[in-house]
């Protein structure tokens, strides 16, 4: 129920990122640099969120402890969405519901005994012109 009010207060204030000075991970998905190793937020073609972890040189590594909560959607009716492993990264247990340009909310927690690391953003799947990335992971910040 926290959850679902901080999502529905997000909405309510408007303090979602924009896509300013997003970096692209080696998927072309959006690139969460304030958790270490950074994570790689990517939408499958299947409509599954699919999480890369990556080091400081890009190259992917294998998930290890972290706990990762993705909550999507409608705004009067949010999906949250848990993950496991599988081939060397976070496969979300569900699939993002039918539509675009939903407001997302990424949890993500790097050890057991670290605090959770939020990341906001609009999960807006149409191609930049620009960057040639889905717009919730465009680079060039048109």
């Amino acid at each position: 129920m926290k959850l679902l009010s901080s999502f529905l207060l997000l909405i309510a204030t408007g303090t979602l990122a924009f896509g300013h000075n997003v970096q692209s991970g080696p998927n072309g998905g959006r690139l969460i640099t304030t958790v270490t190793p950074h994570a790689e937020f990517f939408l499958t073609t299947d409509r599954l969120i699919q999480i890369t972890f990556v080091n400081e040189a890009g190259q992917a590594v294998s998930p290890a402890n972290q706990v990762v909560k993705v909550t999507t959607g409608q705004r009067s009716a949010p999906t949250t969405l848990t993950f496991s492993a599988k081939d060397g990264v976070l496969l979300s247990e569900g699939e993002v519901p039918t539509g675009n340009k939903f407001p997302t909310v990424v949890q993500i927690k790097p050890t057991p005994d670290a605090k959770t690391v939020v990341e906001r953003f609009y999960l807006n799947t149409i191609v930049c012109s620009g960057c040639d990335n889905p717009e919730y992971a465009c680079t060039c910040g048109h």
